[in-house]
This record gives C-alpha cells, sequence and structure tokens, in this order.
C-alpha cells in the first residue's frame, strides 16, 4: 500500500455511492483488502503506508494501537455493509496485507474476517490470503490462522543472500523463509507464495541464481518476483543519493528477470502476470487477479484504496486520523475519482496487457492498434493471440511492458 495518496474530490462523510456505481454490482465480483500497517522495523528500501511503534508513539494515542486495532477496522467492514446496502455479492476473495499483519495475533486477523463473513458472507471457493514476515509466525499461529479460514500465505522472502538482506534492512536471515513455507505445509495451506526482490545493489548473479534456488526448494506454488525500485524519502533512496550505494542497471534488471524465467520455467513454474508465476491455475493469486480484471473491492484500513463501479476512493493515511473518522460515525475515505468510460479503457489496456492472456484489441484506438502491430512484427506481441483479437506479450515483450502500454493506450 503505497504511502503516497492522490489527489481526488472530497468524499461525501457517509461514504456513500453513486447509485450508478452500484448498477449491476451482481454482475461483478466483489473482493476486500484489509491492510495492517504496523511493522517492528521499517525495511531501508520500503515506501509503504506502514509504522512502526516509535513512529505512533505520542501520534494518534490509543486510537492508532496494535491492541484494539482489529475492532476499529471492523467499523470500516460495517461502513461497507451500509454503503452497499443490499447487495448480494458473496466476498470472493479476502487479501490482509500491510505492514505484518502477523504482528497482530492470529485471533485479531480472525476477528477481522470474520467482520467480513459475518457483514457480507464467503463464497464458498473463496480465497482468503494474509501477507507475512518469514520471522513473524510460528507453526501454531499458521494452523490458527488456517482454522480461521485462511487459505493462503504469502511470505515475504526477498532474497536468500545475507548481504542483500542486509542492505534492505529485512530481519530474518536466510533460511527463515524455507522453514515458515514447511511450517505453512504443516499447517493445512495448500497455497503459499514467496515474494523475492532482484536488482538490489550489490547482488550479483549468482546471489540471484541462490535466492531462487532456495524459493524453490522451500516449496510454495507461486512466487512472485519484483525489480527493486528505490523510491524518493526511503533510506535506501537516501543511499543512493549519497552515492553509498549505486543504482543497478536497466540491462542487470532485465538479465535478472529473463534468469527468473529460465529457473521458475524449469520448475514447472507458469507466468501469468509480469511478475508472478505459479505452479497450476489454482495457484494463481485470485485476489491480484480481480485487480487486474477490474472487478470491484473495498479496501479497508489507513491510506487503503478502494474501487467499486468505476469510483475510486483512498482512506486517510495515520491510524490514529483512520480510527478517529471511524469512532465519529463518518468514513475515513481522504478523497475519491469517479472514472470516465476512457479512464477504464485505459486502465483495462494497462493492466490486463500485464497478463499472460493479454486485453482485447478492441480496446485500442488507431494510433494504439497501429503501434499493436508494429510491436507484433518487432516481436514484442505474441502471433497467435493477435489472430485471436489479443495483444498478449511475448517474453521480450514482458522485458519491455511499460513502455509498450504507452503506446498502445493511445
Amino acid at each position: 500500500m503505497p504511502s503516497a495518496l492522490p489527489e481526488g474530490d472530497p468524499a461525501p462523510r457517509d461514504g456513500s455511492l453513486p447509485p450508478a456505481a452500484l448498477a449491476s454490482a451482481a454482475e461483478r465480483p466483489l473482493a476486500f483488502y484489509l491492510h495492517v500497517p504496523y511493522c517492528a522495523t521499517r525495511c531501508g528500501y520500503c515506501d509503504f503506508n506502514t509504522y512502526t511503534a516509535s513512529e505512533l508513539r505520542g501520534s494518534g494515542g490509543a486510537l492508532a494501537s496494535r491492541e484494539n486495532y482489529a475492532s476499529v477496522l471492523a467499523e470500516e467492514i460495517r461502513l461497507a455493509r451500509k454503503v452497499l446496502g443490499d447487495d448480494p455479492r458473496r466476498v470472493a476473495t479476502v487479501f490482509v496485507g500491510g505492514g505484518t499483519p502477523t504482528l497482530l495475533p492470529p485471533a485479531d486477523l480472525a476477528a477481522m474476517l470474520d467482520a467480513v463473513r459475518q457483514e457480507f458472507g464467503l463464497a464458498e471457493d473463496a480465497e482468503v490470503t494474509t501477507e507475512a514476515n518469514p520471522d513473524s509466525v510460528d507453526r501454531a499461529g499458521l494452523a490458527a490462522l488456517r482454522e480461521a479460514g485462511f487459505t493462503r500465505v504469502s511470505f515475504g522472502m526477498q532474497s536468500a543472500s545475507p548481504h542483500v538482506l542486509r542492505l534492505l534492512e529485512r530481519t530474518h536471515t536466510p533460511g527463515r523463509p524455507e522453514r515458515a513455507v514447511a511450517d505453512a505445509r504443516a499447517a493445512g495451506f495448500a497455497h503459499v507464495n514467496l515474494d523475492l526482490i532482484y536488482g538490489t545493489p550489490g547482488e550479483s548473479e549468482a546471489d540471484w541464481q541462490s535466492s531462487l534456488e532456495a524459493a524453490l526448494a522451500a516449496g510454495p506454488d507461486h512466487v512472485s518476483a519484483y525489480s527493486l525500485i528505490v523510491e524518493e524519502g526511503t533510506r535506501l533512496g537516501q543511499r543512493v543519493r549519497r552515492g553509498e550505494v549505486p543504482m543497478t542497471d536497466d540491462d542487470v534488471h532485465a538479465d535478472r528477470y529473463l534468469q527468473t524465467e529460465r529457473v521458475l520455467g524449469a520448475a514447472g513454474f507458469a507466468w501469468y502476470e509480469v511478475s508472478n508465476w505459479a505452479t497450476t491455475p489454482a495457484g494463481r493469486c485470485r485476489h491480484n487477479e480481480l485487480y487486474w480484471t477490474g472487478a470491484d473491492w473495498w479496501g479497508a484500513g489507513p491510506g487503503a484504496h478502494s474501487h467499486v463501479g468505476g469510483v475510486r476512493w483512498w482512506n486517510v493515511k495515520h491510524p490514529g486520523a483512520y480510527a478517529q473518522a471511524l469512532a465519529e460515525g463518518r468514513s475515513p475515505a481522504a478523497g475519491r475519482e469517479l472514472l470516465d468510460a476512457e479512464d477504464r479503457r485505459v486502465e483495462r489496456v494497462m493492466l490486463e496487457l500485464r497478463l499472460v492472456d493479454g486485453c482485447p484489441l478492441a480496446l485500442l484506438r488507431p494510433a494504439g492498434l497501429a503501434a499493436a502491430r508494429r510491436a507484433l512484427t518487432d516481436g514484442l506481441l505474441a502471433e497467435e493471440a493477435f489472430a485471436d483479437g489479443r495483444a498478449a506479450l511475448t517474453l521480450r515483450g514482458r522485458l519491455l511492458a511499460d513502455a509498450l502500454v504507452r503506446d498502445l493506450v493511445d
């Protein structure tokens, strides 16, 4: 959950949505994102809306405490029920992110999920994910989460190299993520993800190879691999600006991505989104797929973003301000925007192009369609998909996806 909030129009105090946003809602899936903004320490590269205990001390008081957070967030879920009225949809997916959700006791995470279950109900095959740091869980806690209805867990592994973990300021040691996966399997989780980051300054090809091999040896059915982005305002960004550590070259990022595809592909993982691989379709993150295909989701928690029927809004960032709004009976939304048809077309192209099936060519305007034909000639788009009316990325196209999408949305 990025820390910066966009500009937008004022949001209604009661959180109400335009009638058009709720029209035909039953035809769209509904998901919930539950943001837990607490971390034990702040990683040097992190730009997410998270807070350590020292950052909250004296700022928001009891309203910002971890101890009562589950009950505060449940208030927003009840607000969602009021806003969505008699919406008949059961929730298809729930994703608890952060921050470090597993800093909260399993009973608190279970209570947050229960609030969704009580207000909306969960689909029979609902996917329920929590993020976790490898050193913030144990087998008993994971078993409690599984018993509460969580079906999937995502561990932030990032790297198996000690010097890379130190530079990223991660608190776990090499080997701990593998043990966490084993504990999750023992607790009954069929679906386990490991998050990896490549392109850290000083990371070698051998470092990245060892990270990929360690991740595979742990036995997850899903791997996410992201290129490190050095954000302004982070400690890592400050170190780069001072010249203490070098920026990683774009060509190195491309090499690491190709290495990732080779290693994961050989191990039976197939990409389904540019940064995500799974061993089977059932192992894919269905929650993220709903984001990428424009479904409805309610984001509860400080700084969380939501989207329902072409209306997007975002909550105030600070846990104290968030809790205060709910205590006063008003929406914690800081602002919102209404997406018009062109906004939604552009977003569909930007997001769906990153998926293995690509985006419909019918979404492209003449200039974008001409750019797609050039990309096909250049080997960036798959010929078979193009013949079927879709723009789908080749491996080379994945390396240039960000630049290509800018041409296609014209």
